[in-house]
């Protein structure tokens, strides 16, 4: 099983006859291995990695990480949930160090993430305080480098 999400992991669009010649397994076992993956939520979707800056230079992206005061008899649970349902959060993680969760949005715009803090995140009464980083440039993501040229770009000057 391990083998097989590994590849789907590298690569989601490999069929199951690609998985199973790959590991010189039938087919129809790998097929099975993943249907039962997918309906016990092991496999939870199948996504693509975008680099947006080629697609679309007008998205930006934030962290905001966030202290938060837990819900008696819930922990942060109900804090969570409170926030990752809102469509702006595009994924959140509860953290160990000087803050309790790391938030990632995008937006249209710095105003547009602004106005995600303001008016959603820090109106919270569970929410104590945010501190917003915006994403200057990706150079990795989910383990796919987007960064061709990672030079600074000056000239090479030696004597």
């Amino acid at each position: 099983m391990r083998e097989i999400i590994k590849l789907l992991e590298k690569d989601c669009r490999l069929t199951a006859e690609q998985i199973a010649k790959i590991l010189k397994r039938d087919t129809a076992e790998v097929e099975k291995q993943i249907k039962e993956m997918e309906e016990s939520g092991v496999i939870a979707k199948y996504k693509a990695i975008i680099n947006w800056e080629k697609v679309d230079q007008n998205l930006m992206y934030a962290l905001i990480e966030v202290k938060v005061t837990p819900q008696t008899d819930m922990g942060f649970e109900r804090v969570a949930k409170r926030i990752y349902e809102f469509p702006e959060v595009h994924s959140m993680y509860l953290m160990s160090g000087g803050y309790d969760l790391a938030i990632n949005i995008k937006g249209r715009t710095i105003h547009d993430i602004a106005k995600f803090v303001t008016e959603k995140l820090s109106v919270l009464d569970c929410v104590i305080s945010t501190s917003t980083h915006f994403v200057l440039k990706k150079y990795k993501d989910s383990g796919v480098i987007f960064a061709n040229d990672v030079t600074d770009g000056r000239e090479v000057i030696s004597f």
